[in-house]
């Protein structure tokens, strides 16, 4: 099986009336695909942060308790809180 070689990007967007979108995921090959595919459904939006994130490859093991305690207690959001 070939995975096609994708990532998750994140953004935060202002629409064109001026709210405020966070944690807009979107996957592309690359930012700018990523980003074109955002234009397509927030026509005339502003970008104002964008964030590759990290995709964990398949598992060929187990899952171990650890992992099941990691995956409950993960980050809550992808934009840091201030």
């Amino acid at each position: 099986m070939q995975l096609s070689p994708t990532a998750k990007y994140g953004f935060r967007i202002r629409t064109r009336s001026g709210a405020v979108v966070d944690n807009l995921l979107i996957f592309g090959r690359d930012e700018p695909d990523a980003e074109r595919k955002l234009r397509q459904i927030y026509l005339g939006c502003e970008i104002l942060e964008t964030k590759r994130l990290l995709i964990q490859a398949p598992r060929t093991s187990p899952v171990t308790f650890e992992d099941v305690v990691d995956l409950i207690a993960g980050p809550t959001s992808i934009w840091p809180t201030e």
